[in-house]
């Protein structure tokens, strides 16, 4: 497996963050509705999302749709 993805939630913020691989340098680009993608600052890849208000959403039971990277591979 290449990529793992952690996850983090802080209860007392009320903050998700779902982060793919390792650590790196990084933006937060806004894409709304308190949802921030993490961009890697040098290759530009989406490394992550940040989520506020979660526990917010999940008593309202909203759901939170996000686009991931993907890469696949068929083998013969």
């Amino acid at each position: 497996m290449k990529n793992k993805l952690n996850i983090y939630y802080d209860e007392e913020g009320d903050f998700l963050e779902l982060r793919i691989g390792k650590p790196t340098p990084s933006v937060y680009n806004d894409i709304g509705n308190d949802i921030f993608q993490r961009i890697d600052e040098k290759t530009r890849e989406v490394k992550g999302f940040a989520i506020f208000n979660f526990k917010k959403r999940t008593e309202k039971l909203k759901n939170i749709d996000v686009s991931l990277p993907i890469e696949l591979k068929v083998f013969s």
